[in-house]
């Protein structure tokens, strides 16, 4: 049964109170890696939007009209990792073929796309939860839209840090962790306001 939940009120409840980074730690690895850049960290923020929008719309039709019909469920966990991969293949050849400068841009982030793993948890919550095609959409988006807040918010704090008297002990990696632990916290705060299931 689809959940009650309004295509609208989910994409703010995505973006902001179950914000698929900082409320349930997926993507963590090219967050923490990229986010030392802010050009950089708008890039890919920028890609994993229009992949995990993309992404998540033809894996809802994939799942209705061939995983759901064929009774293929065992094997949907396959299926989204293939689709994921095909479509920032195609999104790579078509950038490549009709905008060389934008294809330049991104460089190395579309391919790091295909094993971020925040996007297939998007796919997976919306299989699990039986979103209807307009709740997809929306979870897809805000989604997309919540990861590129949270790395552009994390790489503007690292800045900063750079030029903040840290102790010794917790440079690099140490604050960094902490910063992000109190992000989390700052977006599990609105955790009550809107819910997404």
């Amino acid at each position: 049964m689809t959940p009650v939940v309004h295509p609208i009120t989910l994409l703010f409840a995505s973006v902001f109170t179950s914000n698929i980074l900082l409320a349930n730690f997926l993507g963590m690895c090219s967050f923490i890696s990229i986010s030392k850049d802010q050009k950089s960290s708008f890039g890919l923020g920028l890609a994993v939007t229009v992949v995990m929008t993309i992404t998540m719309v033809v894996s809802w039709t994939v799942l209705k009209l061939v995983i759901e019909p064929l009774g293929l469920e065992y094997l949907s966990f396959i299926i989204f990792i293939i689709v994921i991969a095909a479509i920032v293949q195609i999104l790579e050849m078509l950038i490549d073929r009709l905008s060389p400068a934008l294809y330049l841009a991104l460089g190395i982030f579309l391919p790091l796309i295909t094993v971020n793993c925040a996007i297939l948890g998007a796919i997976l919550f919306m299989q699990i939860r039986n979103y209807n095609f307009w709740q997809a959409l929306s979870f897809g988006f805000g989604s997309g839209v919540g990861w590129w807040l949270a790395i552009m918010l994390l790489s503007s704090i690292r800045k900063k840090i750079d030029a903040a008297p840290v102790p010794a002990g917790l440079k690099g990696a140490g604050i960094t962790v902490i910063t992000i632990g109190f992000m989390a916290m700052a977006f599990i705060g609105f955790s009550g306001m809107l819910n997404v299931q």
